[in-house]
């Protein structure tokens, strides 16, 4: 039956005595355990107080994890499979104790729920620490060489023989190694200064700012275009106004049989348009009905046909 932990922790014990320049927890911690069944989802929580004293036993600087592919947390927690996989491992390492540190799913860490097929898992990450330096054979695994073979799709670089397999798949392009041995270097506390800069011979900023007077600047950038658009208003002014040459000179720049034409023209026009103002004039001769086509009629030269229709109504 496939069960699932989680732990959630509530309270963090008080700070104890420092060592090696670094506090250390001491006190207790109280926290939650949540279990869960995959195939009935039936959940069950549960309170524990864990008391946290000082590590036991040797310290493990040197600290690889795994990634096991063919097996799921759950089925790594026991301690018989915990301990195939430390004897596993003690044939790539050299001879020393090592120690199983975490357990972590691969799906905490991103990895992908695996389809519902017959021997599928999900992975899981195993940390295993040791006081022993590493094997040749693990800083291969983990060196910058192997890492690219596996970015370009080929098998990482193992010199020694797999003593995990077949129990146990391990990818061996994740594999990662932390050398704990030697301390890190502490972080380099900033001293608080006087909030004055230092002198730098490269910037010499004024130490006196003069006062200016900004009135001939506004003048200046008001005055100017208002004068410049007060001169093209005259200007155009100008050649629409006082450059007309009027009709006196230009009756004398055009010939005399131009300007009769032209005369006669415009006295035909308004002679026109004063007949047609007047319906009592008569009209001209040729435009009178001598002979209707349809009836035979002759009409007097002398009647005016002025409100004669021009289409009789036929009988």
């Amino acid at each position: 039956m496939a069960e699932t932990l989680f732990w959630t922790p509530l309270l963090v014990g008080k700070l104890g005595p420092c060592s090696a320049g670094r506090p250390r927890m001491r006190g207790q911690d109280l926290g939650v355990v949540t279990a869960y069944n995959r195939d009935s989802f039936d959940t069950t929580r549960q309170r524990l107080v864990l008391e946290i004293g000082d590590p036991e036993g040797p310290l493990l600087p040197y600290q690889a994890e795994f990634l096991v592919r063919s097996h799921d947390a759950e089925e790594v927690l026991p301690s018989t499979p915990a301990s195939r996989f430390l004897s596993a491992l003690g044939g790539l390492w050299e001879p020393g104790e090592l120690q199983l540190l975490n357990v972590t799913s691969a799906l905490d860490r991103g990895g992908r729920v695996p389809l519902p097929i017959e021997g599928r898992k999900e992975g899981v990450y195993i940390k295993v620490g040791s006081a022993s330096p590493f094997s040749t054979c693990l800083k291969m695994v983990a060196s910058p060489d192997s890492h690219a073979r596996c970015a370009q799709g080929q098998p990482p670089l193992l010199s020694c023989y797999d003593t995990l397999a077949p129990h146990f798949r391990v990818d061996w392009c994740n594999v990662t190694l932390v050398d704990k041995s030697v301390p890190e270097p502490a972080d380099e506390v900033p001293t608080p200064g006087d909030g004055i800069l230092e002198h730098d011979p490269f910037f010499c900023p004024p130490t006196e700012a003069p006062d200016r007077d900004f009135l001939v600047d506004a003048l200046v950038t008001l005055l100017v275009p208002l004068l410049v658009a007060l001169l093209l208003t005259l200007l155009l002014a100008y050649v629409m106004c006082c450059r007309r040459e009027g009709r006196l000179k230009r009756d004398l720049a055009t010939s005399d049989i131009q300007m009769v034409h032209h005369c006669t023209i415009h006295g035909n026009t308004e002679e026109l348009r004063q007949m047609a103002a007047s319906r009592e004039v008569p009209r001209p001769l040729s435009t009178l009905p001598m002979f209707n086509v349809h009836t035979g009629e002759r009409l007097p030269p002398r009647v005016d046909s002025a409100q004669v229709p021009l289409i009789l109504d036929q009988h």
